[in-house]
């Protein structure tokens, strides 16, 4: 079934060009099952791009969705349109009473500045509290994700000699994980980031890793205990995400290197290779799927004893 979105939000239309199976809120009401509330914290500057590669993937699931754009109270972009944000955004502080069957955090362009010094730390550790309450299971993506560790757990994040930069190969390491449901043994996935978490503080913390890399270490991790997954790299990538970086530093003389395993022959001229959507449409796909079979038909159960039940 299709993802929900207002019929004017740009994502609409793109999603809809795209084949991708898009309902409007109109159409949506017409049906008598109850859809998915999925929350969406974009932390990310170019909004309007994370909401499409974001869509794009949970939108390709059988499952109605109804997606929400959630932003910082306080934070104001200066990268996205304020009509655009105006219209299609509610601060968390007008969220905080509602329940979301799932909610995803993106990263942001800020990993080089400790948890602490992030000018929005304060009320995303209150969102991360909320989220056991308030939500049945939540997805923290790239910095987003070292932000859910290091907040449950203590887990910290560690800066890297030089970036990881471009697909890298990641071993299943957990293949009986419903999450990695019909992934092969090992799957390219787009990495770009100055910092690194580490499977032995990782393990020590009593968390799994599900998927992961010599290269580049943890990828995608389970917490079981506090309903999260948390994934340290860019599955939602599209396929000119890494050469639109590139292209960026390169342009400005930033030291940056050509991607790894990106463009055919390493050769920036050259059209960049996807080597990853069909895992990125698995992993989303099951990640609704999971949600699917054990959130409770009565939202307002969410957050209680009565989460684990499946249908």
């Amino acid at each position: 079934m299709p993802i929900k979105l207002p019929s004017n939000l740009p994502a609409f239309d793109v999603l809809t060009r795209e084949g991708v199976m898009v309902m409007s809120e109109e159409q949506a009401g017409q049906q008598d099952i109850r859809p998915l509330k999925i929350g969406l914290l974009n932390l990310m500057p170019k909004k309007i791009q994370t909401e499409n590669q974001f869509a794009r993937l949970i939108g390709a699931t059988p499952l109605q969705i109804d997606l929400h754009l959630i932003r910082m109270s306080e934070h104001e972009t200066k990268t996205t349109a304020a009509e655009h944000m105006a219209e299609f955004y509610r601060p968390f502080q007008d969220v905080r009473n509602d329940k979301f069957d799932g909610l995803i955090i993106t990263g942001a362009p800020i990993e080089h500045l400790p948890f602490e010094d992030v000018l929005y730390w304060d009320e995303l550790k209150e969102v991360m509290d909320w989220t056991q309450t308030h939500v049945h299971s939540t997805f923290g993506v790239c910095w987003g994700g070292m932000a859910m560790i290091n907040h449950f757990h203590g887990v910290p994040k560690h800066m890297l000699d030089a970036k990881s930069f471009g697909c890298f190969r990641q071993k299943n390491m957990a293949p009986a994980s419903p999450y990695l449901r019909g992934f092969s043994d090992d799957c390219y996935i787009p990495v770009s980031r100055w910092t690194e978490m580490r499977e032995d503080e990782i393990r020590a913390a009593g968390l799994t890793t599900l998927l992961g890399s010599e290269d580049t270490g943890p990828c995608l991790v389970e917490d079981a205990a506090h309903r999260a997954l948390y994934i340290f790299n860019h599955f939602e990538y599209d396929s000119g995400t890494l050469k639109e970086e590139y292209d960026r530093d390169a342009a400005k003389g930033a030291p940056i290197d050509v991607p790894v395993n990106y463009y055919p022959g390493d050769d920036p001229a050259a059209h960049p290779q996807n080597r990853w959507r069909s895992h990125a449409h698995l992993l989303y796909a099951n990640w609704i799927s999971e949600i699917y079979l054990t959130t409770p038909f009565d939202m307002q159960k969410i957050g209680s004893d009565q989460t684990d039940l499946r249908k």
